[in-house]
């Protein structure tokens, strides 16, 4: 039997599969994307042309603000809200069963049905708009689609379930004993969550930022359903979309692709550099 390094070939025979697909699914494509960006759609040539349009460009330097006050604000929102209901629910809850099935209906309806019933319900002939029309609350019907905060709702109903999820996952992995020793040792209620168990909560709590961020990040049907994909709510997907199927520019696509890679990288890449001083600042408010 072939052995190295504790490798055998039963264990690379078992990789294999995973690995040719990675590099197949993943890979690949991200490679000839970034072929594709630092080459010329005329010639063929190896050129900067397409990132320094990009960054000259007016309109995608827009475009790439809009997506990150897209993204940003609702992945703050989901973790903010997140955590302490995760904190809540650690130790169970009554009706949990029922909780969690609530919880796994948007992750399971789709992007589209959810922008469906929103185009319903929030429009501005939407059951909303028009109960609170005949209540008195409102003068004027406007709508919560067709603007920014349509597709921030639309990524805040698909998003929070799966960062709870996460969340509660890892806040029942922290041993109960934890926050009872604390207790005992004189620690508040407060300083307990703050100095034992947000520090415990921490990778749960950069996982499902980074998971519900890039999924934010890549928003393409709630801009284009819920938004105004041509102004407000033009995204960098959106904008990447249009220029290869309707411009036929792939090599400029390309370059919004690796961009949008780029970015994200960058975004959690600061967050993960935070992560220190934001152990300092939980025990820094712990013991206050």
């Amino acid at each position: 039997m072939l052995k190295k390094k504790g490798w055998t070939l039963e264990t690379a025979a078992l990789i294999l599969p995973a690995v040719v697909f990675l590099l197949a699914v993943f890979i690949y494509p991200f490679v000839y994307a970034v072929k594709l960006s630092f080459t010329d759609g005329g010639s063929g040539g190896l050129t900067l042309a397409n990132y320094i349009s990009f960054f000259s460009d007016s309109v995608e330097l827009k475009t790439v603000w809009n997506t990150i006050i897209i993204s940003v604000p609702v992945t703050i929102l989901t973790i903010v809200l997140a955590v302490p209901i995760a904190y809540y629910m650690r130790n169970g809850i009554k009706h949990e069963k029922l909780v969690t099935f609530f919880l796994m209906i948007p992750m399971t309806l789709g992007v589209v049905l959810i922008a469906e019933g929103m185009i319903t319900y929030f429009g501005r002939n939407g059951w909303l708009m028009l109960l609170l029309e005949k209540l008195g609350l409102i003068k004027e019907r406007t709508g919560l689609i067709h603007n920014y905060w349509g597709v921030v709702i639309s990524l805040f109903i698909q998003s929070f379930p799966m960062g709870l999820t996460i969340l509660i996952g890892y806040t029942r992995g922290i041993h109960p004993s934890l926050e009872r020793a604390s207790r005992m040792l004189g620690a508040s209620k407060t300083q307990t969550f703050w100095r034992v168990v947000f520090p415990l909560m921490m990778p749960g709590i950069l996982i499902a930022f980074c998971l519900n961020f890039t999924s934010a990040f890549s928003v393409f049907t709630s801009a284009i359903m819920l938004g105004q994909a041509t102004s407000t709510t033009r995204v960098m997907a959106y904008s990447a979309y249009i220029t290869a199927y309707e411009y036929f520019d792939y090599n400029f696509s390309s370059t919004i692709c690796v961009m949008m890679v780029i970015i994200q990288f960058i975004l959690i890449g600061v967050v993960f550099a935070l992560r220190n001083k934001l152990y300092k600042g939980a025990s820094s408010v712990g013991k206050g």
